[in-house]
């Protein structure tokens, strides 16, 4: 027979059981979906958008935490050319967990151990893009968030415009 407080401490066990296989599931799905993928870049299609060869495979790649401008806007030109500058041709590694709708990977690129989606905020060529910042660790969170502060403050790339239109407003503008 159970006493009183036999029955409560089954009921908190049981739940500390439910608890721990929650919070395992949890860790064990970020980490089963992370993935690496490391090819030769071959075309830049802009700020934020790549492709790579890996595996005798192409690969469209969205660099994730960031939103450049697109071609026609300003800064588009310069935001793909500072891209493609920095690793056209190179090997890199994208360090991904997801596909966007369109089928892109979704991921940080990573050359000579430099976050190039990084670099991209702190030379003002991209946004920090907030809307899927939840998608990012913490930590590039908080480093992106900082470097567009800075990039916003020193009037570096879009930001020597007084009023630069983020490429969400205008993609929704042209709809």
């Amino acid at each position: 027979m159970l006493t009183p407080y036999s029955r409560l401490l089954r009921s908190n066990i049981y739940c500390l059981q439910r608890l721990l296989i929650c919070v395992f599931f949890s860790l064990a799905s970020t980490s089963v979906l992370a993935a690496t993928l490391t090819g030769k870049v071959i075309h830049i299609a802009d700020g934020d958008t790549l492709t790579i060869i890996a595996n005798n495979t192409q690969h469209k790649v969205r660099l994730l935490g960031i939103d450049a401008p697109e071609r026609q806007q300003a800064y588009g030109k310069q935001s793909r050319v500072a891209l493609n500058r920095a690793i056209n041709g190179k090997v890199v590694t994208i360090d991904w967990n997801k596909r966007d709708d369109y089928g892109r990977i979704v991921g940080k690129v990573i050359y000579n151990g430099q976050d190039i989606n990084l670099q991209q905020v702190q030379k003002g060529m991209a946004w920090h893009y907030k809307y899927f910042e939840r998608e990012q660790e913490p930590e590039d969170r908080s480093r992106y968030a900082q470097a567009e502060y800075q990039a916003k403050r020193d009037k570096q790339g879009l930001w020597q415009d007084a009023k630069p239109v983020p490429p969400w407003l205008y993609r929704r503008a042209k709809k």
